[in-house]
């Protein structure tokens, strides 16, 4: 199984962090946030990694490299434009190959385990959901005896920004910029989405103060 990081977004909400760093090499703990990544998917066994990036994206080419150093494998899907998550994966697709491949963002900080998720899948996608956290207390989705679904009248929670997806799940769609949650609540509806719950340590790093969240947690780790 490959690997996708998504690392195009420009990350305005850390400015000025991000005016001349994108933000997969913010550091927390001195560590660019990318690290923790590559770190742990070679640590859950995989070997090929493709990253899309736009905002300062040769920056993280030149860091990352050809991830040897992560002894890692590492290619890139270079966008130019952003192209939103749906568009951003669409355009790799060539480089993930016909197999499911793990999908990671590559602005969040966790400690989840992905050789979980190196098991085939039923279906066209399987999401790992968390408990809401303060800044998103409605959440994405319900999760239902393993199957996702998107219901309000359920417990809701929230998307992590890990999930295996399927190429077939792109069925359709043309290169440009697009959603990737249009796509996943159709096959939700099909149900072809299943999922799992995570309790470990998950942030989103989005602003300042989830950054700071960051530091914190691997001050008290350490």
């Amino acid at each position: 199984m490959k690997a996708m990081i998504l690392a195009a977004g420009k990350g305005e909400r850390l400015r000025p962090l991000t005016l001349h760093t994108p933000k997969p090499l913010v550091r927390a703990g001195g560590v660019p946030l990318i690290e923790y990544h590559l770190r742990a998917i070679r640590s859950a066994g995989f070997a090929d990694v493709v990253i899309n990036h736009a905002w300062l994206g040769q920056q993280i080419e030149a860091h990352v490299a050809d991830g040897r150093e992560w002894g890692l494998s590492v290619c890139y899907s270079a966008e130019g434009e952003p192209l939103e998550t749906g568009g951003g994966i669409y355009r790799a697709l060539p480089q993930l190959g016909d197999e499911p491949f793990l999908v990671v963002n590559g602005d969040i900080w966790t400690d989840f385990d992905f050789s979980r998720l190196t098991k085939p899948i039923s279906g066209l996608a399987h999401l790992v959901l968390v408990d809401n956290p303060p800044h998103h207390p409605n959440g994405d989705f319900a999760l239902i005896d393993g199957r996702v679904q998107d219901s309000a009248a359920q417990l809701r929670l929230t998307y992590s920004g890990i999930a295996v997806l399927h190429p077939q799940l792109f069925a359709g769609c043309a290169d440009g910029a697009f959603k990737l949650a249009p796509l996943l609540r159709d096959a939700m509806a099909k149900g072809l989405v299943t999922g799992e719950h995570f309790v470990g340590r998950w942030v989103d790093v989005g602003t300042h103060e989830r950054l700071a969240e960051v530091e914190q947690m691997l001050s008290v780790k350490s």
